[in-house]
């Protein structure tokens, strides 16, 4: 079987990778694509191998993965992978494969699995009758409504922070802010700590409640307590001194002051 991956977290990529070889070893992950970008291109360049699965997490890099499905008219099966509240994913179950709720386990996606050759041999299979649950591509409309309806719910609660052979726990609600430094994420608590975290700025500004963080550039994402003063200055260009303080020095985007100035006023 040769599959896809669409998932920006690295290290969920690799694991999901692992588990599909320890399944079969035989399984061939064709490609590993982060955002909807690089997955667009990659599915609209004629490629020498077709993959038979396609395993989506729903947000990537650059926005919801729905996006790829659109702009390529994906046929291929899909199963989707995704952080969302169980009650959010049962509407995956009616317009997809199945679904794998992360952090995903070996026996669901075991199950995962089996259900999509289930299916693949019905098709398989001359009949008179349709099968009962149609191999194409999900309605998109629907996934999106109920992902909408449920948004408020499904924010980012909590980090699973690893550093050496520990691993802790960070509300959200401790955090002051995250920043970029030489390609690795790091979030600061409001107690001065800062850790290691295992996402791109890019995938917090999805995770967490836009009313609680805003992305002043590609190197920061803060949250309001966390700003203690903002130096304007001629140019147009704005500087904010955050608590606990900051190493690096935390200028605000020019394209971003406008939004920026909307949010702090709500």
């Amino acid at each position: 079987m040769k599959v896809v991956i669409l998932e920006d977290e690295r290290l969920t990529a690799q694991r999901l990778e692992s588990l599909l070889h320890r399944y079969d070893p035989e399984i061939r992950v064709l490609a590993t694509l982060p955002s909807v970008e690089k997955a667009v291109a990659w599915f609209s360049q004629p490629q020498p191998e077709k993959p038979d699965l396609v395993f989506m997490d729903i947000h990537l890099q650059d926005g919801l993965a729905f996006r790829v499905i659109e702009q390529v008219k994906l046929t291929t099966p899909i199963i989707f992978t995704t952080a969302f509240d169980e009650y959010v994913i049962q509407a995956f179950k009616v317009n997809s494969i199945d679904y794998l709720l992360k952090p995903i386990s070996y026996d669901e996606l075991v199950a995962a699995i089996t259900k999509y050759k289930k299916l693949k041999e019905q098709f398989a299979q001359p009949s008179s009758a349709p099968p009962a649950v149609p191999m194409v591509a999900p309605d998109m409309d629907a996934l999106v409504r109920m992902l909408g309806a449920f948004k408020e719910t499904t924010y980012k609660d909590r980090f699973m922070i690893t550093v050496g052979s520990k691993i802790r726990s960070v509300e959200t609600s401790e955090i002051a802010y995250f920043f970029l430094d030489e390609r690795m994420a790091f979030l600061v608590t409001k107690d001065g700590a800062t850790l290691p975290v295992d996402y791109s700025l890019d995938k917090l500004t999805t995770l967490l409640n836009p009313k609680q963080f805003f992305r002043i550039s590609r190197q920061f994402l803060v949250s309001l307590p966390a700003i203690q003063t903002i130096h304007t200055y001629s140019a147009g260009k704005w500087r904010l001194d955050l608590q606990p303080k900051s190493r690096l020095e935390a200028f605000v985007s020019g394209d971003r002051i406008a939004d920026l100035k909307e949010w702090l006023g709500k």
